[in-house]
């Protein structure tokens, strides 16, 4: 275990260093069209997959890629790492997340938000912020824009209760565009609370889309039937290789 966490402590010290030095790249591009800012957002993305692997012994696999459906689309993902924030957008085109409010206020990141068209909501606004997001969620995608939401709204650790709020189905209503659901299990390998980079085949699942215009209770309990199994069996191969790398899938990638 000391060698994880010696690993783990060389690793952040390059993410980070990585992370700076590309932040300043990226400083022109708050001149140039929001697509120049993503592209250097892209390749963070891929130097961490580079180092995950040649620090950590963290592979990853993405599967199902030919499933992405071109054109405007709602992509619901589980959510158990900061790591998919910044690796999925890469998969689609014109991406834009729903995020919450305090992200934009942090200096330079909240302004790289803005220029890239994120779409910020107040949680405690209610009824307010649900119509507000939905009408702005609507024209991003009727734009052309793939729209990434996260339905339960926060990181939850592998194996912990599914908590799903129906503000997204609101949206696939509303914006009538096919639906891409994501399971992964990376919760396992970048933990949540924790600097730890656990080894082992981190794998996002691109699923079966589903079509526009579902009846609203159908296409919840689809959803999230969806992605819940294929997490959950995610969840479980990745637990099996770290037993045998490591002993035991560690503590802070469990539920509770």
């Amino acid at each position: 275990m000391f060698l994880i966490f010696l690993r783990s402590l060389v690793f952040n010290v390059l993410f980070y260093a990585v992370l700076v030095c590309l932040a300043i790249v990226a400083l022109p591009t708050f001149a140039l069209p929001p697509r120049a800012m993503l592209t250097v957002a892209e390749w963070w993305a891929k130097a961490t997959l580079v180092l995950m692997r040649l620090v950590c012994n963290i592979k990853v696999e993405f599967r199902g890629v030919e499933k992405i459906p071109t054109g405007p689309l709602l992509i619901v993902a589980k959510h158990q790492s900061f790591w998919e924030t910044f690796v999925l957008p890469g998969f689609f085109n014109r991406p834009i997340f729903i995020l919450k409010r305090q992200l934009m206020q942090i200096p330079v990141f909240g302004q790289f938000l803005v220029k890239t068209g994120m779409i910020a909501i107040d949680r405690n606004a209610g009824v307010k912020a649900l119509l507000d997001m939905t009408r702005r969620a609507r024209e991003a995608v009727r734009s052309g824009k793939q729209l990434v939401i996260f339905p339960e709204g926060t990181r939850r650790a592998p194996g912990a209760p599914p908590y799903y709020k129906t503000g997204f189905a609101q949206i696939y209503s509303s914006c009538g565009v096919p639906c891409l659901p994501i399971a992964l299990n990376s919760g396992l390998f970048w933990p949540r609370r924790t600097f730890m980079r656990y080894p082992g085949t981190l794998v996002v699942e691109f699923l079966e889309p589903l079509p526009p215009g579902l009846p609203k209770e159908e296409f919840l309990a689809r959803v999230q039937a969806a992605i819940e199994d294929a997490t959950a069996r995610l969840v479980e191969a990745g637990r099996k290789e770290q037993e045998q790398l490591i002993g035991s899938a560690p503590s802070y990638a469990r539920a509770g």
